[in-house]
């Protein structure tokens, strides 16, 4: 008679409920500790196979089984996995399953591990797609378009063996000196709210419930990190934070909302404290809010090592596991607190039904995955990764400035390019990125030979390294842009790490080594570029040929205004060379928008828009503006806005695009409160949709405002948070 457990037709509830009462407490504690590197798990033979560690067996031992494995699949610098020692897409799936019925046949009960990934700008594995940073994707202001990014990255995942995707979402971006700032969607929460929605629904699927069972082609996601991260004192990583339980709400929590509400199947609690108690012990935040108040029924993981971290507070290993557990967090990662739960409930300092609590919600997601029911089949590997990556990067590059040297015109002949950034691919991608193999990806040069029109002269000299002082190579590259119509200066910073890079135990950088001048560990005290890319644009410019700067980039620097057009890219992956050119020739629009402000300089930070509705003063030795405000962006047409209409929440406005060619306007949506509880902020954005014409062609938009938005209030509608100070104001009363 098949038991309970076993019975794929059993109620879910039931089958956890069964296999719960058969545990011991060993193997409960088990399941609540995910403590090894997965690439210390395996090694490649001579002979191509792979053959799985001592390692790995006394991980399986300690507690008959394990409950997690971080990092099966990761590939990069820190784990030393290249293509010559790990599993690529050819063999990914089976390593994961020789891995998998090892643990199974460790077990006593025959349960399986979690795989749990990072995938976050795509999987991060060796052949995994590479996608743009979140904060290019935050650019595209498209989460149509992310959604399939995300469910392209979930299949990925799956295809190979993986279950779990960690992904950052949460984080908001409030000081660009920190190096992590790629890794979020912007500075606004309702923009991260809205890409953090369509993350959840692309990866795990649309409307299965909460206890629904995971497409094979979908994946859990681990929303990254609850919450406050962003908001760090200097842009410093895992610095404090100065966070009131106000802005906490209003600007780091939104995000986090509504992956929740999209039924998003874990968090990682951050490394930051909140009111002086870290997040992985943070019971007011984890307990309180996310789940008390919030419903959330899912898992919460800690991030690398936190749970250890409480020891500073508790005063040793044992209580540090034992409060992270009573706080609400229920799978540690690399942690030796979680390791010793099963003494912390013989002292008293847990109790039993907490930890079952915890074991039950890690069980449930690997039933919800079919992880019991060894007959669904691996999916294949999906499709046209490289194409969604290269839609994505086209969308995110963002027009700051033109005086009509873009797009490239047919009097150009010759074409100077030239920069750090021109020819190379391997700084187009952010922090965690796996090996490419060789020849992938396309650089600006590269792509500009493709696509340029017959007969047009492409000439390159780099000009300078991304960092440092050495100006030796400018001469050719001034000589290059004397002798052409236009000269593309390609400049930016990077998150690319090497074998010589100094890692902490989570795999933060501790020294910026090579030309890494942005990601994890990696902070800034001014947001300036290499002191001889300013050097080389000088030089550039004065030569009197028109110049485009193209900055690639994971974070806003601080670039003058002196060239005749200026564009970001961000980190637009691999094939974001392709994206780049084919904006410059004119074959695709600059559809992107800030989704952050550009300092003038680090001296001015914080400058994000929607900063509190103050006196706010200028500073007598510089502008207190932004150089370019969020959601800014030009276009190569121009678009009219009509007066816009409210009727209760919903917002109505006819857009037409007066220029000479197809373009992509996004409709901005600010709110000014006029009457609050508290001070208002100045603007804040409450709606917005992007909307694509043709030449001379009209369309009347349509906008929804929240429901939750309450008060009296102004609403305004522009294509830039600084345009919609000074747009016509519409007088809505949202109170009743």
């Amino acid at each position: 008679m098949t038991t309970t457990y076993r019975d794929p037709a059993a109620p879910l509830d039931a089958r956890v409920h069964d296999l719960l009462a058969r545990m011991t407490p060993r193997e409960k504690v088990g399941q609540l500790n995910q403590r090894m590197y997965g690439w210390d798990a395996y090694r490649r033979t001579p002979d191509g196979r792979f053959e799985l560690t001592d390692a790995l067996r006394a991980e399986t031992d300690r507690f008959a089984g394990l409950g997690a494995l971080y990092g099966l699949q990761r590939a990069d610098a820190w784990s030393g996995v290249d293509h010559g020692n790990g599993p690529g897409a050819e063999d990914a799936a089976a390593l994961a399953d020789l891995v998998q019925r090892h643990v199974v046949e460790s077990s006593r009960l025959g349960i399986p591990a979690l795989f749990v990934e990072e995938v976050p700008h795509g999987l991060m594995a060796l052949d995994g797609t590479v996608l743009p940073v979140n904060l290019a994707v935050g650019a595209t202001w498209d989460p149509a378009l992310y959604e399939r990014a995300a469910a392209h990255a979930a299949a990925e995942l799956r295809a190979r063996g993986g279950h779990v995707a960690l992904v950052s979402a949460l984080d908001i971006a409030r000081d660009p000196r920190w190096g992590r700032t790629e890794e979020c969607f912007g500075e606004d929460p309702y923009l991260a709210a809205r890409l953090t929605e369509a993350l959840v629904h692309g990866m795990q699927g649309k409307g299965q419930g909460e206890g629904g069972l995971f497409a094979p082609d979908k994946a859990p996601v681990v929303l990254k990190h609850f919450a406050g991260q962003g908001a760090t004192v200097g842009g410093r990583n895992s610095a404090e934070s100065e966070l009131g339980l106000r802005e906490l709400h209003e600007i780091h929590l939104p995000a986090a909302r509504a992956g929740v509400r999209a039924g998003a199947a874990a968090v990682m609690a951050a490394y930051n404290e909140v009111d002086g108690m870290p997040c992985s012990g943070n019971h007011a935040l984890l307990t309180e809010l996310l789940r008390a108040k919030w419903g959330f029924e899912g898992l919460v993981m800690a991030d690398g090592l936190a749970v250890d971290r409480l020891a500073r507070i508790t005063g040793d290993k044992v209580s540090a596991g034992a409060l992270a557990l009573n706080s609400g967090v229920d799978l540690s990662l690399w942690d030796e607190g979680f390791t010793h739960l099963e003494e912390a409930v013989e002292r008293g300092l847990v109790k039993e039904a907490t930890l079952d609590a915890a074991v039950a919600r890690v069980l449930r997601l690997k039933f919800r995955l079919g992880l019991f029911d060894r007959q669904r089949p691996t999916p294949p590997p999906p499709t046209g990764g490289r194409t969604l990556s290269a839609h994505l990067a086209r969308a995110a590059v963002t027009l700051l400035a033109n005086d009509g040297t873009l797009p490239v015109g047919t009097h150009v002949s010759r074409i100077a390019v030239l920069g750090p950034q021109s020819a190379t691919t391997a700084h187009q991608s952010g922090d965690y990125t796996a090996p490419q193999r060789p020849g992938t990806g396309s650089s600006v040069l590269d792509a500009l030979h493709r696509l340029a029109p017959p007969g047009v002269d492409i000439r390159h000299a780099r000009g300078c390294a991304l960092t440092g002082d050495d100006r030796s190579g400018i001469p050719e590259a001034v000589a290059a842009a004397a002798a052409s119509d236009l000269a593309v200066l390609v400049l930016g910073g990077s998150s690319a790490r090497t074998p010589e890079t100094d890692f902490a135990a989570n795999g933060a950088a501790l020294n910026a080594v090579s030309e890494m001048t942005c990601g994890e560990g990696v902070d800034l005290a001014e947001l300036r570029l290499g002191a001889a890319q300013y050097a080389l644009l000088d030089a550039v410019v004065a030569t009197g040929t028109p110049t485009a700067v193209v900055l690639v980039q994971g974070r806003p620097h601080v670039v003058p205004d002196t060239a005749g057009a200026l564009l970001t890219a961000w980190y637009p992956g691999p094939w974001g060379g392709e994206a780049i050119a084919e904006v410059l020739l004119g074959l695709a629009e600059p559809g992107g928008r800030l989704p952050v402000s550009v300092p003038r300089s680090a001296a001015q930070l914080p400058v994000y828009y929607n900063h509190k509705d103050t006196e706010y003063g200028g500073y007598v030795d510089v502008d207190a503006e932004p150089r370019y405000s969020f959601g800014h962006g030009l276009s190569y047409t121009s678009f009219a806005y009509g007066v816009p209409s409210v009727s209760g929440r919903t917002v109505t406005l006819d857009v037409t695009n007066t220029g000479e060619r197809y373009g992509r306007s996004v409709v901005q949506v600010y709110l000014r409160r006029l009457i609050a509880a508290t001070w208002p902020r100045t603007l804040e954005l409450c709606a917005f949709e992007g909307v694509g014409l043709e030449a001379g062609e009209r369309r009347t938009v349509t906008l929804t405002l929240d429901g939750e938005l309450t008060g009296l209030v102004e609403v305004r509608v522009a294509e830039s948070a600084r345009a919609a100070l000074t747009a016509v104001p519409v007088r809505v009363d949202l109170r009743s």
